[in-house]
């Protein structure tokens, strides 16, 4: 039962949040929406007993990546406007409300609403969710691991070598 409370919190502050966070004007409202989005998500996690995920969705996304947009707002000219909210905001309602629609559709087939029993692993859970990730990683996909690693230095090698030509034009 309290699991149950617990989800159905996450998952309503989740969309509410992520509604906010395209429908603010105020780009430092839709950051902290978006935080607040991130976090619920990984509450989602935890329930689902995903904590590494969990954890890297917090490490990753909430505290890099937003920084990150902290910064890139403290660098703009940020005006005052008037509007609290975009014009769009009843069309991000809309498709929020589809997207719950598609969620509540999806939980009442799911397993524990139907008669059929969900199997357990005794295993997974005495060998640790991260441990099991790990062991995947390493062994099952170590050849799609690595060619990730060297598509995300082709990317950074890229960004460097556009950031210094974009220098070298402004001297």
């Amino acid at each position: 039962m309290a699991e149950t409370a617990f989800f159905i919190y996450f998952a309503t502050i989740t969309i509410l949040s992520s509604i906010m966070t395209i429908g603010f004007r105020s780009p430092i409202y839709c950051t902290l929406a978006l935080l607040s989005t991130l976090l619920h998500v990984a509450g989602l996690f935890i329930l689902l007993n995903a904590e590494f995920i969990a954890a890297i969705q917090v490490i990753v996304y909430a505290g890099a990546v937003l920084v990150l947009y902290l910064f890139v707002l403290m660098l703009l000219n940020l005006k005052k406007t008037e509007d609290f909210l975009h014009k769009q905001v009843w069309v991000a309602l809309f498709f929020g409300l589809v997207l719950l629609a598609e969620i509540l559709i999806g939980l009442f087939k799911a397993p524990f609403f139907t008669k059929t029993p969900v199997p357990k692993s005794e295993e997974l859970a005495a060998l640790g969710n991260t441990a099991e990730i790990g062991l995947a990683l390493f062994n099952k996909y170590l050849l799609p691991f690595e060619i990730v690693g060297i598509i995300l230095l082709g990317a950074v090698i890229g960004a460097l070598v556009l950031a210094k030509k974009y220098r070298q034009a402004d001297a």
